[in-house]
């Protein structure tokens, strides 16, 4: 029988994720030639040929990605063993660490913590701010044990190493200058604001987001201005400079400002959590699963706020 040796199985996993060994010695702290030196070995203990050169890089045989496709299993019930193991000796007291993007965590994190610190005391939530596709890249290398992201950042739902539970849709509202036309009609859609000038960022979800929400309600729109932050976007729409798509999570009052909820087109970022596959099983990371999913229930139950509905400067 092969000697299949775990911390091996895993070197092989990250540089699958990696793609190449000095980025997967940097994921795992290891030096490039402890990687290459563990695989020779794992190479040998297996009896087959793992790796294959390629141009400057290696690529995975065959046989590796067979290994690893039976490999994920291993993985699944160590974090299930891993799981049991600490409702053995903990009960439902432990740490949970939580990564997730920077409107998440007041939203839906900060909610969360307050209602466990009166039900589950015994359970220390850290928080960790992080980039939608960086809280993944976190909890793959187990420095985080949930990741709240975005579902357009999100790896596919059929990714062999993460459960993922979806959280909210949270809406978008237009935000739109005080003095703005349009800023008290009756009724809004984005397809009135086609010839406007739009604020979003160059790249990243926040820029996919906005183009697919335009697109669907029938124009491409023409960025005006780029930025990333909200304060400088809200900055930016206040000062007449073009208008925005801003989600409720992230929307704070600012004078001259006025949010407006689209009345036909309606476009929402789906929020959701992940933990790696079998780790939802442990009860402080169920427990703040279930925190978390109370607060995004709370915070859709709650209506639209008056300025979304109204137009009222915000």
């Amino acid at each position: 029988m092969a000697d299949w040796d775990i911390r091996k199985l895993q070197i092989l996993r990250t540089l699958r994720e990696r793609g190449t060994v000095t980025a997967t010695a940097e994921a795992l702290h290891m030096t490039p030639s402890a990687v290459s030196q563990q695989l020779t070995n794992l190479s040998r203990q297996l009896g087959v040929e793992l790796l294959q050169a390629h141009g400057r890089r290696v690529r995975l045989t065959d046989a590796a990605r067979l290994v690893l496709r039976h490999a994920e299993a291993v993985f699944e019930q160590l974090e299930r063993a891993d799981a049991e193991l600490a409702a053995h000796i903990r009960g439902e007291a432990g740490e949970v660490r939580v990564g997730a993007f920077s409107t998440a965590v007041p939203a839906l994190v900060v909610p969360a913590v307050t209602a466990l610190r009166g039900t589950h005391p015994g359970i220390a939530v850290r928080v960790r701010e992080a980039e939608a596709q960086e809280a993944y890249e976190l909890l793959a290398a187990g420095e985080v044990d949930l990741a709240l992201s975005l579902a357009a950042q999100a790896p596919s739902a059929v990714d062999p190493r993460f459960t993922r539970v979806p959280l909210l849709a949270d809406p978008l509202d237009v935000a739109l200058p005080g003095d703005h036309p349009l800023a008290r009609a009756e009724r809004l859609r984005l397809a009135d604001l086609a010839a406007e000038p739009w604020i979003f960022g160059g790249s990243g979800p926040w820029s996919d987001i906005t183009r697919g929400a335009c697109e669907a309600a029938g124009f491409r729109p023409h960025q005006g201005h780029a930025a990333s932050g909200w304060p400088a976007i809200l900055a930016m729409v206040e000062a007449g400079m073009g208008v925005a798509l801003v989600p409720r999570m992230a929307a704070v009052p600012r004078d001259g400002v006025v949010m407006r909820e689209p009345h036909a087109d309606r476009p929402v970022r789906h929020v959701v959590a992940a933990v790696r596959k079998g780790a939802e099983e442990a009860p402080a990371i169920a427990t703040v699963l279930t925190a978390l999913r109370a607060a995004a229930e709370g915070r859709a139950a709650a209506p639209a706020p008056e300025h979304a509905q109204r137009g009222r400067p915000v």
